[in-house]
């Protein structure tokens, strides 16, 4: 109770200034580690959908499979409707710049076909390579771009741990594989059983056999 209830704030600038005290009447505090779990609680009524539904914590994510690209718009647009109603309900907004469509299948004849779904009379953006908790998905699951991303990434780690790892001088080599463990594998291994099988994995073995 002590984390929804009499909680204030004020704002100072540079210079010194301060606001007057202040009363937060809804929401949580950002970054806290109870955060999630109550939003969770707080959202677990969510309203039954034809498609389904995937959430961590406040990223919402629902997916409808059909051979009919008519009946998918159909059905997505319907269940943007339902939950825009129940997000009113419950007086939460909906993040419109994080709102997008995809399509995800091996038709490369329809590569381009690009989905429409509609949210309070508007045709949601449309995002071929979009970007969900942290992994960036493609229309046929080959996860090349994220996987082209993470190389960027343990290249630049690679290369620290490199500077660290000097010939008259650094750390010794209990530190350099705490670094590597830290900078490096915990990085590679973000979500990897959802890409591992991925046939581009080799974009990201040579760096790690690198900093290995």
């Amino acid at each position: 109770m002590e984390m929804v209830s009499n909680r204030s704030f004020t704002f100072t600038t540079g210079n010194g200034q301060r606001s007057r005290l202040r009363r937060l009447k809804d929401g949580v505090p950002q970054g806290s580690v109870l955060a999630p779990i109550l939003f969770s609680i707080y959202a677990s009524d969510l309203p039954a959908t034809i498609s389904r539904k995937y959430a961590y914590a406040d990223d919402l994510a629902i997916m409808h499979v059909d051979g009919d690209w008519l009946a998918v718009e159909e059905a997505l647009s319907k269940n943007m409707t339902t939950l825009g109603e129940y997000l009113q309900t419950w007086k939460l907004k909906l993040s419109t710049t994080n709102t997008m469509s995809a399509v995800f299948h091996l038709n490369n004849k329809e590569a381009k076909r690009e989905l429409k779904v509609n949210f309070n009379n508007e045709t949601l953006p449309f995002c071929s390579e979009p970007k969900y908790l942290g992994v960036t998905l493609d229309r046929s699951l080959t996860y090349r771009r994220h996987l082209e991303s993470l190389r960027k990434k343990l290249t630049s780690c690679a290369a620290l741990l490199r500077q660290l790892a000097g010939s008259g001088w650094g750390a010794g080599a209990t530190k350099l594989r705490t670094a590597t463990l830290a900078l490096v594998h915990s990085t590679a291994r973000y979500c990897a059983p959802v890409w591992f099988r991925s046939a581009h994995t080799r974009l990201i073995d040579p760096t790690i056999n690198d900093a290995l």
